[in-house]
């Protein structure tokens, strides 16, 4: 059985929203940004909301059964970004907890490593619904833009946030590019790449 997917729209904010806050509620990264639980759950959907915001603007969110998971993707172009200093990581800050330096370090040191000698569909995040989870769902959601990548021969990028998703990715035939991002005093995050696949 395959997974049912639509595009998400403006409409559809907030579900992406949520589904997301409360997929990476418990992340490693998400932890390590907003390390007091009463806090995190306070500002986590206002950081969250850029991401979701970018994504509807500039590229396309998948939205799988009925909302049990969504998946951001954006298109990025070949060649260096044209700005020096990209600047979603201070609007990230500014927008959730502008106090807190780490809501724009995170998006700065894994800005640092993004290649761009080839253009890429870039998975900028996945989550799926707590209660959804271990059921292919987010596999499934992530092999539909992979498929079309494949069609099209476009590469795929994304950054693994916890050991646990990094095997899920190479599992889809992502590859860890072989420089992690340490965050200072927390986790690890692993850029990885897929090339197309010949069907």
């Amino acid at each position: 059985m395959g997974v049912r997917i639509r595009q998400a729209d403006k409409d559809d904010r907030d579900l992406v929203v949520a589904v997301l806050e409360e997929a990476f509620h418990h992340d490693p990264v998400s932890c390590w940004v907003f390390p007091d639980e009463a806090h995190r759950r306070a500002v986590h959907g206002r950081f969250l909301g850029v991401f979701a915001d970018i994504t509807l603007a500039e590229g396309r969110i998948d939205v799988a059964e009925e909302g049990a998971a969504v998946a951001l993707w954006l298109p990025v172009p070949a060649g260096a970004p044209e700005e020096e200093e990209d600047p979603t990581p201070a609007l990230m800050r500014r927008t959730a907890d502008p106090d807190n330096e780490r809501c724009e370090l995170v998006g700065r040191l894994t800005g640092k490593v993004h290649p761009h000698d080839r253009a890429h569909s870039y998975l900028l995040m996945v989550g799926v619904s707590p209660r959804r989870q271990g059921e292919g769902i987010g596999a499934g959601l992530i092999g539909a833009e992979l498929d079309r990548c494949d069609r099209d021969g476009v590469p795929a990028y994304l950054e693994a946030s916890s050991a646990r998703s990094r095997t899920l990715y190479e599992r889809l035939g992502f590859h860890f590019l072989g420089t992690a991002v340490d965050l200072p005093d927390g986790p690890r995050m692993w850029p990885m790449w897929r090339d197309p696949q010949a069907n």
